[in-house]
């Protein structure tokens, strides 16, 4: 799962032609580490279908405050540079699947 920036957004999340799912995590946020094996594996799972990527909301704070990100983790699926889905908290993989996949 590669990690995007304040300044490596616009290219790497709005500009993407494949939908982007974001993972705005903070070091901080124990249920962010516990998650992260669960991206990892949905990375796995829809290559080629759907980028997850993941944005540091402490390290790149313009991103999550235009986003109104007020909770870690926080999981926005981004469809031709617009949001289309987010997920607060962290969620078995089975829950995270059903609320995401209907809007791919």
């Amino acid at each position: 799962m590669e990690a995007v920036t304040d300044s490596t957004w616009t290219a790497e999340v709005l500009a993407s032609e494949m939908p982007v799912l974001v993972d705005f995590w903070a070091d901080w946020c124990g249920p962010c580490h516990r998650l992260r094996p669960t991206l990892e594996a949905l990375a796995e799972e829809w290559a080629g279908r759907v980028r997850v990527v993941s944005l540091d909301i402490d390290a790149n704070p313009n991103v999550a405050r235009d986003y109104g990100i007020l909770s870690a983790p926080t999981l926005t699926l981004f469809r031709g540079g617009e949001p289309v889905r987010t997920v607060v908290g962290a969620q078995p993989k089975s829950r995270l699947v059903a609320q995401l996949e209907p809007a791919l």
